[in-house]
């Protein structure tokens, strides 16, 4: 059975909200309840079509979260992006920016090191 980090995908999801109200983003990502985001918000673990759709909304792989996978275990421009992704300080222009000059820097140095 997949185990996901619920306080990382909850810590995402508040983020992404931001101050809006729960009835926007549930309308946002749609037929999600408000009830469902609530309860998520508080820690509960949604079903998987829940799940799927907010990792949708989020715009991450449900892999973001997952604890038993290797693919959960970051390296350092895996955490930058998160970060990124949950400013809220941030457009999601300028985030998004970042993220492709990050990336760029971090294949120019792995092309360097060859």
């Amino acid at each position: 059975m997949a185990s996901i980090d619920i306080e990382k995908f909850v810590h995402l999801v508040r983020n992404k909200r931001g101050k809006r109200n729960l009835r926007d983003i549930a309308s946002e990502i749609g037929e999600v309840s408000i009830s469902t985001l609530s309860r998520i918000e508080q820690g509960k673990i949604p079903d998987l079509s829940t799940y799927l759709k907010i990792c949708e909304w989020l715009e991450v792989s449900p892999n973001e979260f997952d604890l038993n996978s290797k693919v959960s275990q970051k390296n350092h421009m895996d955490e930058i992006f998160f970060h990124l992704r949950a400013d809220q300080s941030l457009s999601q222009d300028v985030a998004e920016a970042l993220t492709k000059m990050i990336e760029l820097a971090y294949k120019n140095s792995e092309s360097l090191k060859k």
